[in-house]
């Protein structure tokens, strides 16, 4: 019986997987100076953690979640997205007791069921920040200025930087009502799933892909203009700030996120590249979702990236730079063997890639192994070079050659 991977899943395979290292680390190095430190939050919750965060309209909800009962008859879910479970982690382990902000971002896994294509797969994978205990629009610029920091440092191009403002709990009500009105008269025109979702949650429709309800966002009300006085002024602030550190944005007064505890900032940022599906990292300010997971009143804002849709993007723009070996020993004769091992194991434990034969070919055939490895050095060592104390080198970049003393191959190797 053959075993092959589940639908909508992939493995991540030599060399792909060095572009993802690559992206993983430039996170870390950029969202360091930011203050950001790192959190790992299980892959299971419990169920309710995203009901009541996501919302019970929501697509992920209704119809993605990865949901099942455990032995103990409890509803599990794996998580199908980070913020939720960071905020009940903050919450839980009491991190708002900190100094505030507190900073962090997630790498890891999610899972939605939904149909597989380029760049979305049902299991896939988030860098992720969230940040606490600012309401400041300062920080709201500070989570876009560092947005594009990482973008820029992994090589992403054509940048664009969308924002919008939807409001709060003050505002919020007039605008739901404006969209029921607008909405009744054309309930017929939407999808299935707005014509039951409009009453309930109206902003839904304007995040939804469906042709009909997709047409009707260039007419709908404008959330912009309903805010209340302090949300306007906490929306031209953010602009002001994103001016001043030279970040180009266009205000999208039809952009809201698909998840119900979003207020007041969202934005998305797009890249041309990536055709119909632009978007290459979205977010916004959560300010009531501390509080609704039992916590303080305790503001929040973040943003996730796609890590599929990302390294596509690099790897098809850069290509992949496997690393490849600095040295081949290339050994003849048993007691050449016994040395090139013990050789090779100083030099891997100096940090030095090596590689060796195993099975006695002939030199040859060592020789066609280190060019197909593209390793950087051939070393030569046999019953003529033990005697001398020496290896004989090779750098295949340029056929140089030569010979030094064994006990200075490690030196060598670290020179170059």
């Amino acid at each position: 019986m053959k075993f092959r991977a589940i639908k909508g899943v992939q493995d991540i395979l030599p060399p792909d997987v060095y572009v993802w290292q690559e992206v993983e680390s430039a996170a870390r190095q950029v969202f360091a100076p930011f203050g950001y430190k790192e959190i790992r939050t299980p892959v299971m919750e419990f169920t309710e953690v995203f009901t009541r965060s996501i919302g019970e309209t929501t697509d992920i909800v209704e119809k993605e979640m990865y949901t099942f009962n455990d032995r103990a008859g409890r509803s599990i879910t794996l998580r199908p997205e980070g913020t939720a479970p960071v905020v009940r982690a903050y919450v839980e382990n009491h991190l708002y007791r900190l100094p505030s902000p507190q900073k962090y971002y997630y790498i890891g896994p999610m899972f939605r069921y939904e149909r597989p294509q380029r760049g979305r797969f049902r299991q896939f994978h988030q860098i992720g920040v969230e940040a606490f205990g600012e309401d400041d629009p300062r920080m709201d610029a500070e989570v876009l200025d560092m947005l594009r920091r990482f973008l820029e440092r992994v090589g992403v191009e054509d940048l664009g930087f969308e924002i919008n403002s939807i409001g709060c709990d003050a505002c919020r009500p007039a605008y739901r009502e404006a969209m029921v009105d607008f909405l009744s008269g054309r309930v017929d025109t939407l999808c299935t799933d707005c014509r039951r979702r409009y009453e309930v949650n109206p902003l839904r429709v304007l995040d939804c892909k469906a042709k009909g309800c997709s047409a009707m966002k260039e007419e709908a009300p404008r959330i912009i203009d309903y805010l209340c006085s302090d949300c306007r002024g906490h929306f031209e602030a953010l602009r002001g700030h994103l001016e001043s550190l030279g970040i180009p944005y266009r205000v999208n007064p039809g952009m809201v996120r698909g998840l119900d505890y979003y207020t007041r900032t969202t934005f998305e940022v797009t890249t041309e590249s990536l055709g119909a599906q632009s978007a290459v990292a979205a977010g916004g300010r959560y300010d009531r979702l501390v509080e609704e997971f039992g916590g303080p009143a305790v503001p929040g804002i973040g943003f996730a990236i796609g890590m599929e849709r990302l390294t596509m993007l690099i790897r098809d723009r850069h290509g992949v730079e496997e690393p490849a070996p600095s040295v081949y020993l290339a050994v003849i004769g048993a007691d050449a063997e016994a040395a090139a091992y013990k050789l090779a194991s100083e030099m891997r434990g100096s940090g030095i890639w090596a590689e060796l034969d195993y099975s006695g070919a002939s030199l040859r055939s060592q020789f066609k192994r280190a060019d197909r490895l593209r390793a950087a050095y051939v070393f030569i060592l046999g019953e003529d070079e033990l005697a001398r104390g020496a290896v004989r080198y090779k750098r295949l970049s340029d056929g140089l050659q030569g010979e030094i003393d064994m006990d200075d191959a490690v030196r060598f190797l670290s020179s170059q």
